[in-house]
This record gives C-alpha cells, sequence and structure tokens, in this order.
C-alpha cells in the first residue's frame, strides 16, 4: 500500500487515539482491521482504538486533547461546526444515506404523505434532524418518540414506523421474523435526501499541525477497508473479537450484513475504489436539509470543511 519503510523514515511511533461514534461493529471494521494487519504500524502510527458509543459520545470528543481522530455521520459534524467545534472532514468514506422509515404493510403506509398522525419511533442521536426534515419536506404531523435502545417498541407494535439504519436495525427487524416482503420501506436516498454519513474527522488545530500524521491515518485507514471488504471472514472473526472484549452482543450473520452494506455505501465508483471525497453537492444537500430545520444558522465554507484529498 505504498507504506514500505515507514518505520525507517519516521523512526519512533506517532501515538494516536480514535474514537468512533458509536460502539465496537462491523461499521468500523476498517479500522480494526488497519490496526490488526500493521497498516497503521507500516504507516508510523500506533493508533489507539476507542469503544464509543452513549458513554462516550463523539460531541465531547470534538475539542478533546486525547483523542486525535473520530468518525461521525455528516449532519453531525456540521451541526457540530455551527456550534463552534472548528473541525475538519479527512476523508468522506459513506457515500450515501442508510436511513429507512419501515413499517408493517398491514397498515398500508404506502406514501409518505401517509405517515400524518403515525406513531414514529426515531432515535434520539445527533441526527434525529433528518428524520424531522423528511417529515417536513412531506408536510406531514405525527406523534414522535425518542427512541435510546432496541427496535422492541415497533416489534411489539407500539410504534407504527421507526427510522432505521439499512445496515443496522432495519436487519434486526428481518432477523426477528417479519420478512422484507412485509415492510413498506422508505429508503432516504430514494427521496431526494441521499446524504452521506460516515466520515473521518479531528479538529482544524490539530490538522494545522500534523497533517502528515492526518495523511498518513487516512491511507492506512483507507487499506484497512479495502483489506476488510475482500476478506470478509478473517473480518468478521476480528470485530467480534472486539465486541466480546468489550462485552458487545454479537451475531456473526448481522455483522456479516453489516460489513456487506457499509461496503455498498462506501464503494460507488465503477472501478470498484474507495473513495473519499465529500462531493461539493452532497455537502450543500446536507446543508439546506439542516437549515431547513433551523438546526444550523450558517453554512461552513466547503474548502474549509473538506480538507481530504480532491484528487483521489
Amino acid at each position: 500500500h505504498g507504506f514500505g519503510l515507514a518505520l525507517v523514515i519516521y523512526g519512533q511511533l506517532d501515538s494516536v487515539t480514535f474514537l468512533p461514534h458509536w460502539t465496537h461493529q462491523s461499521q468500523f471494521a476498517g479500522y480494526y482491521m488497519a490496526l490488526e494487519k500493521g497498516f497503521y504500524e507500516d504507516a508510523g502510527l500506533h493508533v489507539n482504538i476507542l469503544c464509543g458509543g452513549p458513554s462516550k459520545p463523539v460531541c465531547k470528543a470534538y475539542s478533546s486533547d486525547t483523542v486525535h481522530f473520530f468518525s461521525d455521520f455528516l449532519s453531525g459534524s456540521i451541526k457540530a461546526y455551527d456550534k463552534g467545534n472548528i473541525i475538519v472532514n479527512l476523508a468522506q468514506l459513506s457515500k450515501g444515506s442508510a436511513l429507512v422509515f419501515v413499517s408493517r404493510k398491514t397498515l398500508e403506509i404506502d406514501h409518505p404523505a401517509e405517515l400524518k398522525g403515525k406513531r414514529i419511533g426515531v432515535w434520539d442521536s445527533d441526527f434525529r434532524e433528518l428524520p424531522e426534515v423528511f417529515l417536513m419536506k412531506h408536510k406531514v404531523k405525527a406523534h414522535v418518540f425518542p427512541i435510546k435502545s432496541t427496535v422492541n417498541l415497533f416489534l411489539m407494535n407500539g410504534l407504527d414506523v421507526m427510522c432505521v439504519m439499512w445496515y443496522n436495525e432495519y436487519h434486526q427487524i428481518i432477523n426477528s421474523g417479519i420478512n422484507e416482503n412485509e415492510l413498506n420501506s422508505f429508503f432516504f436516498a430514494d427521496f431526494d435526501m441521499d446524504i452521506p454519513e460516515d466520515g473521518i474527522y479531528c479538529s482544524n488545530v490539530y490538522f494545522q499541525e500534523n497533517k502528515g500524521v492526518c495523511d498518513r491515518f487516512v491511507e492506512a485507514t483507507i487499506a484497512g477497508w479495502e483489506y476488510a471488504f475482500l476478506n470478509t471472514e478473517e473480518t468478521l472473526d476480528v470485530v467480534q473479537h472486539y465486541m466480546y472484549r468489550y462485552n458487545i452482543p454479537s451475531n456473526r450473520s448481522h455483522q456479516e450484513w453489516m460489513l456487506k452494506r457499509m461496503r455498498d455505501l462506501f464503494v460507488k465508483d465503477t472501478n470498484q475504489k474507495l473513495s473519499i471525497i465529500l462531493e461539493p453537492e452532497k455537502f450543500d444537500a446536507c446543508v439546506n436539509l439542516l437549515l431547513m430545520n433551523n438546526t444550523i444558522s450558517s453554512s461552513p465554507d466547503y474548502n474549509s470543511f473538506f480538507v481530504g484529498a480532491h484528487d483521489k
């Protein structure tokens, strides 16, 4: 991967810490494989991967001196930027939205307008604004309930509709015994809301002082993702090792589904190569949706916000 004599070139390894925006799972498999296969070390880096999630929210890492890199949704990072956390996007891995509204077909919710008056569960998270904008765009007034964890309330018919991630809770619902053909699904990507999600970030201050470290971290991470997508079984072994280490329940078939869906979201070009570019039109679309919902007051400058390589 071009790192070759990195240890000789860089001498002592640069120690950095990475915080994923959720707990360990296949959503972050590329980082684990970059560490396990020595890609970070070859790049002259000693990387400590933390466990994110509710107990260690990424929003607290924006100005942290101990967390150097973190992942986040594009919408969450733009919102954080608007609040005064001057962060930069080093690499936009996800190329589209994985958000889905699902309901049982028996409720006959066939069009977004028919969400009116329904009981809708939305994750109480940094991306909850996007489901709210979806409803606003379709002029829908519904009963929105914040969900902290699990899809159980939907499974018990306590909710008519739930907003889920395609790579995660959507599959959990199917695994519970509800077949895909028994669901009505509104993929946000099909309704002019195909907003990219997972990206790699750091503070602007850290970037300005450590551009070489940032470049090497991104390059080694990309190598990790490419390896993960080509070596499914080995990658799942490593993912489950991380989950077991942190006492996180793990279902291998679910983690495999997640890994395959991450590939669908990350690899979009005809050459089947991983790109890190944040497309300006996708950036603008996200900004406009957040402005529509009064989540942010102004737009960050694209060229200041996205500092990743534009020609890769």
